[in-house]
């Protein structure tokens, strides 16, 4: 609708005086009359409110926050409960447990960097623990991973969010012997970068080249201690998810989950 003349001359003129910072020009500079209330309500921008998924984020933060160690990246955190909740949110249906599985690559592989948490009661399940990257990540002199991969046959790291689906008996060779263990079937939800992991037979399991002291090489499964997958692999299976990340720009400027705004 549009204003008359005079009234949009008055709200010109009042917007003048809130800009030219003369409050002597007002009869009471302590108080705005309704011409200028009105004058300031249309040239102040007002506070968007939070979106659920924001407050979700920050309260899973502030909650989590001081019992986690170390991080490579401040935002860490911060992106994994977004992908989570944003993730929880599109698909309730496929989201039946309330555990995250987070892994931080930024830290080398003689730092514990694996936490289970159960994002409903938002306590921490498990943790900090080593867990093994692939052996395709190269790794830097600390033992940090530098290369990602969604390729079949690159044994690489692939970083992202994943729902969890069943458990099974897991075979796997270490130092020339054969092994068993759990395993833990993932399904890569971050389009571009991890939807190639059941395919390729990426799965969290439990390997004896994992140490309370050091991680070794994968095939670019998320491995962690024998006794740990047994105990914790099947309480994830069929509905909790897994986050892996690391300070990777390309990855994080493009991921779907970790950008989502609500």
């Amino acid at each position: 609708m549009k204003l008359p003349k005079y009234v949009g001359n008055v709200l010109i003129g009042a917007t003048a005086v809130v800009f030219a910072g003369g409050s002597y020009f007002l009869p009471d500079h302590d108080k705005n009359g309704p011409v200028l209330t009105a004058a300031v309500e249309l040239v102040a921008p007002k506070a968007k409110p939070a979106s659920d998924l924001a407050v979700m984020t920050s309260s899973a933060v502030e909650a989590l926050s001081a019992s986690v160690t170390r991080l490579s990246h401040p935002e860490a955190l911060e992106d994994a409960f977004r992908s989570y909740f944003a993730f929880k949110s599109s698909h309730p249906n496929d989201v039946k447990k309330p555990f995250l599985y987070f892994v931080d690559y930024g830290l080398p592989s003689t730092t514990p960097r694996g936490y289970v948490f159960d994002m409903e009661s938002l306590r921490i399940v498990d943790g900090p623990f080593m867990v093994a990257a692939g052996r395709g990540s190269a790794a830097d002199a600390r033992g940090v991973p530098t290369r990602f991969s969604n390729q079949s046959g690159s044994a690489a790291t692939s970083l992202g969010l994943y729902l969890t689906s069943s458990t099974y008996g897991f075979s796997g060779k270490s130092a020339g012997q054969h092994y068993t263990s759990v395993g833990l079937r993932l399904l890569g939800v971050s389009e571009g970068f991890n939807d190639n992991a059941f395919a390729r037979g990426v799965v969290a399991h439990g390997a004896p080249y994992v140490t309370p002291n050091r991680a070794g090489r994968s095939e670019g499964c998320p491995a962690m201690e024998q006794a740990r997958a047994k105990q914790l692999l099947p309480m994830l299976a069929n509905g909790a998810m897994v986050f892996l990340f690391a300070p990777n720009q390309q990855w994080l400027s493009t991921d779907r989950w970790v950008n989502q705004q609500g």
